[in-house]
């Protein structure tokens, strides 16, 4: 069966597409109520994406506060708060798709730029973007491939995903309450093609926390 696949509009054709009939994709189960989506290839033309994105995406480095002490965080981020202001016609495309897929409106976007092997993220949860017990908080892999890693909060055995360029991680259910990813550093990649750029799909009503009145 042929995938069906959405090409972007507009001046940003190219040999860029998303399938979006997500006819790849392969979901597993974390727990009981956490799971994780890979699907592979979900983007076709990343590398025509990704060139874009490190040319025209504002990128900045920022400091964060840590035990007491600012750290240069080891990447770089940009971030659209809204995705009508976004100027790049593939990454609107792709929020349509998802929005389409997952049923929940993905209207921003925050975006990581992974320079090369010495670039990393610790483990973390997306609590500014997931303010719910349950949330999907789709991941675009563009560049070269990083190891993607998860872990339990309360402690167990690490998974590890590998996506490749154009790949899509879906994280769902409980993932951003009950577990914990992260981004280690490589250290066979440090040239200035080994560049990673993750896409991080976010929408305002996951950030915002439920209402505890009537």
């Amino acid at each position: 069966m042929q995938t069906d696949l959405f090409t972007a509009s507009g001046d940003f054709a190219g040999d860029f597409a998303i399938d979006a009939t997500f006819a790849s994709a392969k979901r597993s189960m974390l727990d009981e109520r956490s799971w994780i989506e890979v699907v592979p290839g979900w983007v076709s033309g990343p590398e025509t994406v990704l060139d874009l994105l490190l040319k025209d995406v504002p990128w900045k480095q920022h400091y964060r506060r840590l035990f007491d002490q600012d750290f240069l965080e080891p990447r770089l981020t940009a971030e659209y708060r809204d995705i009508r202001d976004v100027p790049h016609a593939p990454l609107v495309a792709m929020a349509s798709a998802l929005t389409a897929h997952y049923r929940i409106k993905y209207d921003s976007l925050w975006l990581n730029l992974y320079r090369d092997g010495r670039d990393s993220t610790g483990w973390h949860r997306d609590r500014f973007s997931c303010r719910r017990p349950e949330c999907v908080v789709p991941v675009l892999t563009l560049g070269a491939a990083r190891r993607f890693l998860l872990k339990p909060r309360a402690g167990g055995p690490t998974t590890a995903v590998a996506p490749r360029s154009g790949d899509l991680i879906v994280m769902g259910g409980r993932c951003q309450e009950d577990w914990l990813h992260a981004v280690p550093k490589s250290t066979s990649l440090q040239g200035t093609r080994d560049a990673r750029i993750s896409v991080n799909f976010q929408s305002s009503l996951q950030a915002r926390a439920f209402s505890t009145r009537a």
